[in-house]
């Protein structure tokens, strides 16, 4: 058998960032390192304990979670309770958790973890704004060189973006991390809407999670049911997107999506398209390729698979 992939998972709780780290603590081709919290669905001080919420209802009170930076590398935070509630995880109501923060901060974590680690042998895995990464390559640059790859969850090309025209909502609240990031030169995959809009929580697949019967899949149920009803009535579909489980996803099951190895920068300075991921899919300039951009998703392969790791989560609630 494989080793296990060693992952950090850098994220901002959030209903979506939940269904992320159950699939990820479910799957044993995974090895969670560690969490750091990230702020940006809501503040850091909820996200570290949203985080610890999940883990608790996975069972895994032995994960080491890390609070990370308060806010983005330049400028003030945006959040968005407006989606996902005022704790963050609104939809299931989990109990405050025993488990402990660790005393690190995630960005120390981020960069010793890296530096004793093989080179090559630990994967970064952003679910929400890139913060904490962009902050530790800014501090420790030899990190870089030292990453296996960062798979990401932001950007968008042909579906635009999501909280303004042009720019999806994990890299406008930190242009600046995720420029630092893309400009790295570690392997780069990232998640798009253009990908997640594919992953809808259509009826069908949410009933096929609720039939799992444990407390566990109630809890999802309802995340799922919270968080879709804003992006239903946004874009007119069954279910909404199901962003950030697409990165776990594509550790377990790469086969499920295509895409293409692409420039992309990322704008900070534009008024109308800051944040904007500029992918240049059609190759019409001589930019480096520095991120392979996914384009498409098998979305019943994805659900099918998701749904089959969270049914072997503890049904304790």
């Amino acid at each position: 058998t494989k080793m296990p992939q060693k992952i950090i998972i850098d994220t901002d709780p959030g209903q979506d960032d939940a269904l992320a780290i159950l699939l990820a603590l479910a799957s044993p081709e995974i090895e969670v390192l560690g969490i750091t919290a990230a702020a940006g669905n809501v503040p850091v001080a909820l996200t570290s304990k949203n985080i610890r919420k999940v883990c608790e209802l996975a069972g895994r009170t032995d994960v080491k979670v890390f609070a990370g930076c308060e806010g983005p590398m330049e400028g003030s935070l945006f959040t968005a309770e407006y989606v996902h509630g005022a704790t963050g995880m609104d939809g299931a109501d989990l109990p405050e958790p025993g488990m402990p923060l660790q005393p690190q901060h995630g960005v120390d974590f981020i960069i010793e973890t890296l530096m004793t680690h093989e080179p090559g042998t630990v994967t970064i895995c952003t679910l929400g704004p890139m913060t904490n990464l962009g902050t530790a390559l800014a501090r420790e640059p030899a990190i870089a060189a030292r990453i296996q790859q960062i798979v990401l969850m932001g950007g968008g090309l042909f579906e635009g973006g999501n909280v303004t025209p042009a720019a999806e909502f994990n890299i406008f609240v930190d242009p600046k991390a995720a420029k630092i990031c893309f400009g790295c030169g570690a392997p780069i995959v990232m998640m798009p809407l253009d990908v997640t809009h594919q992953t809808l929580t259509t009826a069908k697949r949410v009933a096929a999670i609720k039939a799992l019967g444990t407390p566990l899949a109630d809890a999802v149920v309802g995340w799922l049911e919270f968080f879709e009803r804003f992006d239903e009535q946004k874009y007119g579909t069954d279910g909404g997107p199901l962003h950030d489980p697409n990165v776990i996803a594509y550790l377990l099951k790469p086969e499920l999506y295509e895409g293409r190895f692409c420039n992309v920068e990322i704008e900070t300075d534009s008024a109308l398209t800051k944040g904007m991921t500029v992918a240049d899919w059609w190759g019409v300039t001589t930019r480096p390729k520095n991120a392979t951009f996914m384009r498409h998703v098998d979305a019943d392969g994805f659900y099918a698979l998701l749904t089959e790791r969270l049914a072997r989560l503890p049904a304790k609630g």
